[in-house]
């Protein structure tokens, strides 16, 4: 077998993107033991970093091992009896998916939707509340397959008015737009790396309220081959994964040390580093990054000749979706940016597949020499394909954006 050596491919897709050079190099630090103390004291250290990187003071502020759906299904089932109503409101592809989670965890669930492109207001958030009265709201903030952000900064209130559960999944948002875990009152919130945090697929950070920590406190479950006489069962329904009980894992990450897996040791420093990384550049600093960018590129895609997909009020500051041009064949401008120009940009799923091209400024991508790349090779492949253009102003409009900043 030949050693690895894939292409030198620049991602500015949807994610997953390019990891920051530190991050990989974090990735390839030798291992040591699950309780070595130094082991243990990089476990502290992550707990203490994220809350930074979610804004929060919650105590359990952790990882999940696995990738970022890992971390929607650990916070969804744990906290999800069967029969419990939850509330999902669907702007895109993300929100279906987590309310296929909450279905499998025998939540009964309901659902409001807009058309994709656009977000929810407070007030149609809130009346669904009133007539479902959910045990808990499941909502995403940014939804890559629109290229959506959706408004949370006053649904905790609502919640916490209605008594729900606050839960968001932040994952192709957080590090690139606004988030604040306190603030905005939510009770569990769970993220990956491989978006606007810049690193792999394959770790979900978590951070959990009291509230909800207190609430799945009561399906505390020991197994039997680690249990002691001090360890109390919690009275309400055992949860029905092992791998993502959250009580179990919060054990694991507390001081007791119980064991329950043995934790990913190198997603642990690629995601320490990715946090420290965004914390190093300034939470603010790195969303100006994020907007700059993205503007350059919708700016730029214009100028292709190409029409911006969705409410731009509410966009996401990291992705932009672009309506692909009906004269030309979509897959075949993919495919020849990645074969000719070792680009990769997205399409999108669903009602949308196949009709806008989304376009990711994110992490170690989200600079100035990635956009004019891009956008420079579409252009040259629009061109060749018969797409009617101004030759250079994608890439004019881009540095007039980038020359008022």
């Amino acid at each position: 077998m030949k050693r690895l050596n894939p292409p030198p491919r620049l991602l500015m897709g949807p994610g997953p993107i390019n990891c920051y050079p530190r991050v990989l190099s974090a990735m390839s630090t030798q291992l040591i033991g699950q309780y070595d103390p130094v082991m243990t004291g990089y476990m502290n250290e992550v707990m203490g970093l994220y809350r930074q990187v979610f804004k929060t003071d919650n105590k359990a502020t952790l990882l999940i091992d696995g990738t970022s759906r890992a971390g929607i299904e650990a916070v969804l089932v744990s906290c999800i009896e069967p029969g419990d109503k939850v509330l999902v409101p669907v702007f895109g592809r993300f929100g279906h998916l987590l309310q296929e989670i909450a279905e499998r965890a025998g939540a009964e669930v309901h659902t409001i939707e807009v058309p994709w492109g656009e977000v929810f207001s407070p007030e149609q958030v809130e009346d669904a509340i009133k007539r479902v009265r959910p045990k808990v709201l499941a909502m995403v903030q940014g939804d890559t397959s629109t290229t959506m952000l959706q408004p949370l900064e006053h649904l905790g209130e609502i919640c916490r008015r209605y008594d729900v559960l606050f839960y968001s999944d932040a994952t192709a948002s957080i590090g690139g737009n606004p988030f604040e875990t306190d603030l905005w009152q939510l009770d569990a919130v769970s993220v990956g790396l491989q978006k606007c945090l810049g690193g792999p697929s394959g770790s979900a950070p978590i951070t959990l309220s009291e509230r909800y920590v207190e609430l799945v406190r009561q399906r505390h479950h020991v197994e039997a081959g680690i249990r002691s006489e001090h360890h109390k069962s919690g009275s309400a329904s055992r949860i029905r994964s092992n791998y993502f009980d959250i009580p179990m894992i919060l054990d694991y990450w507390g001081e007791e040390r119980l064991n329950h897996h043995t934790e990913a040791t190198s997603m642990l420093y690629c995601a320490r580093e990715c946090a420290i990384n965004l914390i190093e550049e300034g939470q603010e600093n790195c969303i100006a990054r994020h907007t700059l960018h993205g503007n350059a590129m919708a700016q730029g895609a214009m100028g292709l000749n190409l029409q911006l997909f969705g409410d731009q009020q509410h966009k996401m500051t990291n992705v932009v979706g672009v309506y692909i041009p009906e004269n030309v064949d979509g897959e075949q401008i993919r495919s020849q940016l990645l074969q000719d120009f070792n680009i990769e940009i997205g399409t999108s799923f669903g009602p949308l597949h196949g009709k806008i091209w989304r376009l990711g400024t994110m992490g170690y991508n989200a600079r100035k020499d990635a956009v004019l790349h891009t956008l420079q090779s579409l252009e040259t492949v629009l061109r060749r394909a018969g797409h009617k253009m101004s030759p250079g102003e994608g890439i004019d409009n881009a540095l007039e954006v980038y020359q008022s900043a």
